[in-house]
C-alpha cells in the first residue's frame, strides 16, 4: 500500500471524528425557513463547486499529455490568472449592478466552454479555454457569496446563522471534492485526462438549469455604473483598514494557494517514474499507456492525492467550528496562517522525500479548510453589501499579480515554495495587525 492510499485512510478516520464530535457539541437551527434557504443555496453552491474540482487533479496532466514543456504550462495557468486579474474583475462586479443569479449563471457558460477546449492539443486553443477559466473563476469567489449574504441578510435570519451557512458550505465542498477526485481518477483512468472535464461541463449544465428555477435575483448598487462601483470600493480599501488588511491577507494566502496548485505534482512526482524502474512494467506501460504499477495514469495517482487534500480542508473546517468556540477568527486565524507558511517549506528542506512532502501538503490543505470559512466571516462583518462582489473581486487584482509575476519568471521549484513562505509570514503579521486593531477598537468602544 503506497503512502497516499495509507495517508488517504488515515485522514478519513481523522476527519470522522471531528465530524462526529463537532456534530453532537454544535447545536443547529430549528427554523425550518432557513433550513430550506440554506439548502437552496448549497445545492448550487456545491455543485458550482463539483464542476470546478473536478478538473483540478488532471489539469497539469493533460496539458503534459499533449506535450507541453513546463514553460508552456506555466504560460497556461498564467493565462488564467491574468484573465482573472483583468477581465474577470470587470465581469465579476457586474454582479453588483447587473444581478448577482445572472452572474452566476454566466459562471456555469463560461466554464463550459473552457472545458471544451480542452480537447484540443493545440496550445492557443487551451489558452483561450485558460482565458474563460479565469473570467468564471472571478465569479464563482465573488458573486455566490455575495447573492448568500444578501439573501440571508433581506430575509431576516439571525446573523450567527451565517457562519453556519460558510461552515457547511467548505464542509460540502469538501465531501463535494473528496468524490470529484475519485470520479476524476476513474474517468482519466477509463477515458483518458480529458473525460474529468467532460463530467464537469455536464454538472455545470445541470447547475444553471437549477439556478433558473430556484434562485431570485439580487442586486448590491444599481445606481452606480462600473467607475462609479470600482471607485467606491476602492475607496472602502482605502479609508477602512480592516478591508485592507483582509484584502493582502487573502491576496498572500490564495495567491500562494494557487502557486502550491501548479507545483504539488511536480514536487511529489518521483525524477524517475516508478512503472519503468520495475520487470515487465514496459510491457505496461505499451499496452496501457502511461499506467503506474497501482494502475493509474501517470507517475503519481493524482486523483487519490486530490482526494487526500480534500479530505484535509475537510478536516480544517471541522477545527474551525471548534476554534470559533474558544476564541474569536482574528485570533485564530494567527497561529493558522504561520502553520500555513512552515508546512510550505518541507519540498525545499526534504526534496525528494515523498512521505514528509506529502504530510506538509496536507498540513497545508487543513490549514486552507480553516481559512475559508475565517474569511469569509470576517468579509461578512468588515465588507459593506452595496459593492460587495466589486471589492472581493479587487482583492483578486494583487491576489492573481502575485501568481502571475512568479510564474512568468520560470522559477525553480525550490524558489516558487520558498516565496510562498514568505507570502504566508507577511498574511500572518497582517493578521496580527488586524487582531491587535479589532481589540483595541473593542476596548476604546467599551471606554
Amino acid at each position: 500500500m503506497s503512502i497516499f492510499v495509507g495517508g488517504l485512510w488515515v485522514l478519513v478516520v481523522i476527519c470522522a471524528l471531528l465530524f462526529v464530535y463537532t456534530r453532537a457539541s454544535i447545536p443547529s437551527s430549528s427554523d425550518v425557513n432557513f433550513k430550506q434557504f440554506q439548502r437552496t443555496y448549497l445545492v448550487i453552491y456545491l455543485m458550482a463547486m463539483a464542476g470546478d474540482w473536478m478538473q483540478g487533479p488532471h489539469v497539469y496532466a493533460l496539458y503534459d499529455s499533449y506535450g507541453m514543456t513546463t514553460h508552456q504550462i506555466e504560460i497556461l495557468f498564467v493565462a488564467g490568472f491574468g484573465s482573472s486579474m483583468v477581465f474577470g474583475t470587470v465581469v465579476g462586479s457586474f454582479a453588483d449592478k447587473y444581478g448577482r443569479r445572472a452572474n452566476c449563471i454566466l459562471y456555469g457558460i463560461l466554464y463550459s466552454l473552457a472545458c471544451v477546449t480542452k480537447h484540443f492539443g493545440n496550445f492557443w486553443i487551451l489558452m483561450i479555454g485558460r482565458l474563460l477559466g479565469g473570467i468564471a473563476t472571478s465569479i464563482l469567489y465573488s458573486a455566490f457569496e455575495s447573492w448568500l449574504i444578501y439573501e440571508h441578510n433581506k430575509r431576516g435570519f439571525d446573523q450567527d446563522s451565517l457562519g453556519t451557512v460558510f461552515s457547511h458550505a467548505v464542509l460540502g465542498n469538501s465531501v463535494v471534492a473528496i468524490l470529484a477526485g475519485f470520479v476524476a481518477q476513474y474517468f482519466a483512468d477509463m477515458f483518458g485526462f480529458v473525460a474529468p472535464f467532460d463530467v464537469s461541463l455536464s454538472i455545470l449544465t445541470v447547475m444553471c438549469v437549477v439556478i433558473v428555477f430556484t434562485w431570485t435575483e439580487n442586486y448590491g448598487d444599481t445606481s452606480s455604473n462600473f467607475y462609479q462601483s470600482f471607485s467606491n470600493s476602492l475607496h472602502s480599501i482605502r479609508t477602512d483598514p480592516k478591508i485592507l488588511c483582509l484584502g493582502i491577507i487573502q491576496s498572500l494566502f490564495e495567491g500562494s494557494m494557487y502557486t502550491f496548485v501548479l507545483e504539488w505534482t511536480p514536487a511529489l512526482t518521483p525524477h524517475e517514474p516508478p512503472a519503468k524502474e520495475i520487470p515487465g512494467a514496459k510491457a505496461l506501460l505499451e499496452a496501457h499507456g502511461d499506467v503506474t504499477v497501482e494502475g493509474h495514469r501517470g507517475a503519481i495517482p493524482h486523483g487519490l492525492i486530490f482526494a487526500g487534500f480534500m479530505i484535509a480542508i475537510m478536516i480544517g473546517s471541522s477545527l474551525f467550528k471548534i476554534f470559533l468556540r474558544v476564541t474569536s477568527v482574528e485570533s485564530f486565524m494567527r497561529p493558522v496562517l504561520l502553520v500555513s507558511a512552515v508546512s510550505l517549506l518541507t519540498p525545499i528542506f526534504f526534496p525528494g522525500n515523498q512521505l514528509i512532502i506529502f504530510s506538509g501538503f496536507l498540513v497545508f490543505e487543513v490549514c486552507v479548510g480553516i481559512f475559508w470559512p475565517s474569511l469569509s466571516t470576517m468579509r461578512g462583518k468588515y465588507v459593506p453589501e452595496e459593492t460587495r462582489a466589486t471589492i472581493m473581486n479587487c482583492f483578486r487584482i494583487p491576489l492573481n499579480m502575485i501568481v502571475v509575476v512568479m510564474l512568468l519568471q520560470n522559477l525553480e521549484m525550490g524558489v516558487i515554495f520558498r516565496c510562498c513562505a514568505v507570502f504566508l509570514v507577511i498574511a500572518t503579521l497582517c493578521q496580527q495587525w488586524l487582531y491587535r486593531y479589532v481589540q483595541h477598537t473593542s476596548h476604546t468602544r467599551q471606554i
